[in-house]
């Protein structure tokens, strides 16, 4: 399977978003990125719509699309009758007439194949006899199955899609046509690649309203309704049971949509516990008026149903039903398979995101994964990393911070934006004489502090460094630090005790202060031996006086 959805890396936020939300975990991450796992995904398109950043993109095949149109051949379109709910108003002949403006032959509607494919499955169930059938519409589900129920394909609809239908019916009646199917699903763009020869292209509705817009084509309002048009109600929850006669004996009709919903059922199937049933089933909820592309300012599961429900007509399309040989169609396993690790390895695991015990198993989430055991699976897998397990991270800058908070030799406080101690660490409550952290908690920092200097930092946001202070309660010098974090909207204090280095300096200052007293005794007793000598000799003692005086400034310098 190629890669129908693709990623921008730029734009990946390293969110687990679309983990969180892809129903059989096909994604993983490397690098802080997120990748698709192409041979599990079930193109179900999730991922797409939850993405915040828009950073899943879908392969784009509007330039094949032109090449088409280009090269000689009718080209025809399918178009999905969910368009009726994202071009609101917009009927058939419309959208036939800008199509027709875009280059494309001819425009038919896909429930005309819808129509085929629910004769076959109401014949299925009277002739054949099968315990249990479902719908095999959805690409999405028909992969679901394929790859992780292969037990259940032989329940699985061995018919062909209305997309199918139909473009293998275009081509009979125009047998040099090419046919570019037109919808609200990306798991198409696969379906068509995967069976060659029947749809030569896929457009969403997002390709082919970006390309009218490009080529400036406005679309009429204009809804007139046929009456023989009734499949058209197929992209509706239940939708294929209100086209189908449901008179089959013994037989429960039951429409299913949601993934979720999907695995739930296909579960019960394998344990037994379902027998006699028509399944239909859509991945997406409401069916394709819900699909991943229909465009989001038209999503809308109830209005669009009402918008499909109100342009369906309430008899069949005449259309030529082909022998049932024609409208077979072959599922076959997919293997997607990955290493499991024993429980040993596991454990190992386990222990590395900081889970020694059941109780540390905390199940929240935020990986994306539903257990601690699952997400530790996908780690051995290559899925997923240690660090995408939130707890984990938390724990682990919890501890980080608290071990350099604890041992840090500088005084640690932190206060709110009301001036509370919300911190403090042994440090600063050895500075200030604190015997317990809970004595001050919560306190004003006045008790402990003057709170001027907090003030003005609050005041001005501007951070106050190194100024040393005198605190005289506690007889001791420190040289704070007090800076402002808005995000957090907390004041922090860093105090480093410079009262050994004050009691040093004024050791050194009282020593230099006695050393120039004595070499001023030194200087006034020389200086009046000097002069009896130099009154005896008749010499002036100036040169004398002057060493004697930068003997004495050189004691003060230091």
């Amino acid at each position: 399977m190629s890669s129908c959805l693709t990623l921008k890396k730029s734009n990946c936020k390293n969110c687990y978003k679309c983990i969180r939300h892809c129903p059989v975990k096909s994604i993983r991450f490397s690098g802080n990125q997120a990748h698709i796992i192409d041979n599990e995904c079930i193109l179900c398109g999730h991922c797409f719509v939850v993405c915040p950043q828009n950073a899943k993109e879908i392969r784009s095949e509007t330039e094949n699309v032109k090449v088409l149109l280009n090269s000689g051949n009718p080209v025809w379109v399918s178009l999905a009758p969910s368009f009726i709910a994202n071009y609101e108003g917009v009927g058939i002949e419309s959208m036939r007439q800008a199509l027709k403006q875009l280059g494309f032959a001819e425009v038919e509607e896909t429930a005309l194949g819808a129509t085929q494919v629910k004769r076959e499955y109401d014949r299925l169930l009277q002739e054949e006899e099968r315990d249990i059938v479902i719908s095999s519409c959805c690409h999405s589900v028909n992969l679901l199955i394929q790859k992780y129920f292969p037990k259940e394909l032989a329940y699985l609809a061995d018919v062909l899609s209305p997309m199918q239908a139909h473009c293998t019916d275009i081509k009979k009646r125009v047998p040099q046509a090419k046919c570019v199917f037109i919808g609200p699903c990306v798991a198409k763009k696969d379906e068509a690649e995967h069976y060659k020869g029947i749809v030569d292209a896929v457009l969403t509705f997002e390709e082919l309203t970006a390309w009218l817009k490009e080529a400036n084509i406005q679309l009429d309002h204009n809804t007139t309704r046929d009456e023989c048009s009734k499949a058209r109600l197929f992209p509706t929850t239940g939708g294929i049971l209100q086209t189908m006669e449901q008179n089959a004996p013994g037989y429960a009709y039951v429409a299913i949509d949601g993934v979720d919903n999907c695995i739930k059922t296909l579960q019960d199937i394998e344990d037994g516990k379902i027998h006699r049933c028509f399944i239909e089933m859509s991945a997406c909820s409401g069916s394709c008026v819900g699909g991943p592309v229909i465009e989001k300012n038209h999503q809308s599961p109830v209005k669009g149903y009402l918008e499909v429900a109100g342009y369906a007509g309430k008899k069949d399309f005449d259309i030529r039903q082909p022998e049932s040989s024609g409208m077979r169609k072959h599922f076959e396993y997919i293997e997607h398979r990955a290493a499991m690790p024993s429980d040993s390895e596991i454990t190992e695991i386990m222990h590395q995101m900081g889970k020694f015990k059941p109780a540390d198993e905390l199940n929240c989430g935020s990986c994306g994964y539903n257990t601690c055991r699952e997400k530790a699976v996908a780690i051995y897998q290559g899925k997923a990393e240690i660090s995408m397990c939130l707890p984990y991270l938390k724990d682990k800058a919890v501890s980080f911070s608290d071990t350099i908070v604890k041992n840090t030799t500088n005084g640690l406080i932190v206060l709110n934006e009301k001036l509370e101690v919300q911190q403090i660490n042994k440090a600063a409550q050895e500075i200030m004489n604190i015997r317990l952290a809970s004595d001050v908690l919560g306190d004003g920092v006045v008790r402990i502090l003057e709170p001027g200097i907090f003030l003005e930092v609050l005041s001005s946001g501007r951070g106050v460094y190194n100024k040393r202070v005198y605190l005289a309660e506690y007889k001791r010098y420190v040289e704070q630090t007090v800076v402002y974090d808005r995000d957090s909207r907390l004041l922090i204090c860093i105090m480093r005790d410079v009262t050994d280095e004050e009691n040093e300096r004024a050791k050194k200052e009282d020593i230099s202060r006695q050393t120039i007293e004595v070499a001023d005794k030194v200087v006034d007793k020389q200086m009046r031996i000097v002069q009896e000598i130099a009154f005896l000799l008749g010499e002036t003692a100036a040169e004398t006086k002057i060493a004697l005086t930068k003997l004495k400034e050189s004691v003060k310098d230091e």
